[in-house]
C-alpha cells in the first residue's frame, strides 16, 4: 500500500514539473516583439554592457577612387566616437554599380535590422525606391555624395523633403564645376594658350546618371562664358569616372585635334590621372602648352598640382562629408531631429 501511494505521489510530483516546463501557454516566451525589433534590442548588448548600433553603409562601387577614402574614412571616424559604452558595429557593401545589387543589399539590411543605414546610390533615379523601402522598416537613411533631384533638376527631392529621417550629406557640384573654370581663369592667358580668342576644351564626363558629373561639366564652361570668353568644345565623352577610360578618351582627343586642345577638364581626378599619362604619351607639357583640371584633390593630384603636371583640382571634401555623415547618423540614432541637408564646401587647389 505504501509502495502505490509513494509511485502515485511520484506521478504527481512529474506532472507539475512538465506543466512548470511548458509554461501552460500556447506563446513561446519572448515572442510579444516582432524578430526584427528582438534582433535589434539583441544587438544592443554586448559582453561589456555596452550598447552596440549596428550601421549598414551600402557604397555605389568599391573601385572608386573617392568613394575609397570616403568609406574608409566612415568605418575609421564611427571607431573613434565609440566609448566604454557605447560601439559602432558597421557593415560597409559593394553595390558593384548596379543597382539590382545595392537594392539587394538594402533590404538585407532591414532584415538584419539595423539601427542606422547609409547610402551612397547607384542610380539617383532609383533613390525613392530606396527610400521607401527603409521608410517603411522605420530606419533613419543618410544618403551621400550622389544627390538625387527634383522633378525640374535644381529643387530638392520631394522624397528626401517628405521624410524627417531622411537626408542627404553632400557638395555643391556646381560650386566644384565652378572652381575648375576660375582655375583657367585665374592663369596668365585664361586658358587661350594660342591667342585665338577663345579656348578649346576637351570634357572628361563621369556617369551621366550622376548630378555631380553634369553639374561640374556644366558649370566649369560657364565660368569662363560668364567672364566673357568665347570658348570651343573639341570633344566631350564620358568615362565613368576610370582612369583607362579618361586615359583612352584623352588620347583620342590628342590624336585628333594635336595642338588645338588647350584645355582637358576632368569631372574626378581618377580620369586626371589617365589624361596625364595620354599627355606625357603624346608629347605635351601641362602649364606649358596645355592645362589639365580634375575634381576630388587626391593626394597624388595634390602633389601634380605642386610639381606643375596638374593644373589644378577641386578638394572633394571626403572627411568633412564623411564624418558629416556619421555625425548625422549618431543623432538619428539617439533621437534627435536632424535635417534634410547636409552641405560641405569644395576647396580650390591650384
Amino acid at each position: 500500500m505504501k509502495k502505490k501511494l509513494l509511485s502515485a505521489l511520484l506521478c504527481v510530483a512529474m506532472a507539475a514539473t512538465l506543466l512548470v516546463g511548458c509554461g501552460g501557454s500556447d506563446k513561446p516566451a519572448g515572442n510579444d516583439t516582432p524578430a526584427t525589433e528582438q534582433k535589434q534590442e539583441a544587438s544592443k548588448d554586448d559582453a561589456s554592457g555596452a550598447t552596440t548600433y549596428n550601421v549598414g553603409v551600402a557604397i555605389y562601387q568599391f573601385d572608386d577612387n573617392f568613394m575609397t577614402l570616403y568609406r574608409n574614412e566612415i568605418e575609421a571616424y564611427f571607431k573613434t566616437l565609440e566609448t566604454d559604452s557605447v560601439k559602432y558595429n558597421v557593415t560597409i557593401v559593394d553595390g558593384k554599380n548596379d543597382m539590382a545589387t545595392q537594392t539587394d543589399q538594402i533590404k538585407t539590411f532591414i532584415t538584419q535590422g539595423m539601427d542606422v543605414i547609409i547610402c551612397n546610390l547607384v542610380q539617383t533615379s532609383s533613390a525613392e525606391l530606396i527610400i521607401d523601402e527603409v521608410v517603411a522598416a522605420n530606419i533613419p537613411l543618410v544618403l551621400i555624395n550622389r544627390e538625387p533631384l527634383g522633378d525640374n533638376g535644381d529643387e530638392s527631392y520631394a522624397g528626401i523633403l517628405d521624410n524627417p529621417g531622411v537626408c542627404y550629406v553632400g557638395a555643391d557640384a556646381r560650386q566644384s564645376g565652378t572652381y575648375q573654370g576660375e582655375i583657367v581663369l585665374g592663369l596668365p592667358d585664361k586658358g587661350d594658350i594660342n591667342g585665338d580668342g577663345k579656348v578649346s576644351y576637351v570634357m572628361i564626363e563621369g556617369d551621366p546618371e550622376n548630378p555631380d558629373a553634369q553639374y561640374r561639366t556644366q558649370y566649369s564652361i560657364k565660368a569662363l562664358t560668364d567672364a566673357g570668353m568665347e570658348v570651343e568644345c573639341l570633344a566631350d565623352q564620358v568615362g565613368m569616372w576610370a582612369t583607362d577610360k579618361g586615359q583612352e578618351i584623352a588620347a583620342t582627343a590628342l590624336s585628333q585635334h594635336g595642338d588645338a586642345v588647350e584645355v582637358i577638364f576632368c569631372n574626378n581626378d581618377g580620369m586626371a590621372l589617365g589624361a596625364a599619362a595620354a599627355i606625357q604619351a603624346a608629347g605635351r607639357t601641362v602649364g606649358k602648352d596645355i592645362y589639365l583640371l580634375g575634381v576630388d584633390a587626391l593626394e597624388e593630384c595634390q602633389e601634380m598640382v605642386k610639381n606643375g603636371t596638374m593644373t589644378g583640382t577641386v578638394l572633394n571634401d571626403h572627411i568633412g562629408q564623411s564624418h558629416t555623415a556619421v555625425d548625422v547618423a549618431i543623432k538619428a540614432l539617439n533621437g534627435e531631429a536632424i535635417d534634410n541637408y547636409y552641405w560641405v564646401d569644395y576647396v580650390m587647389i591650384k
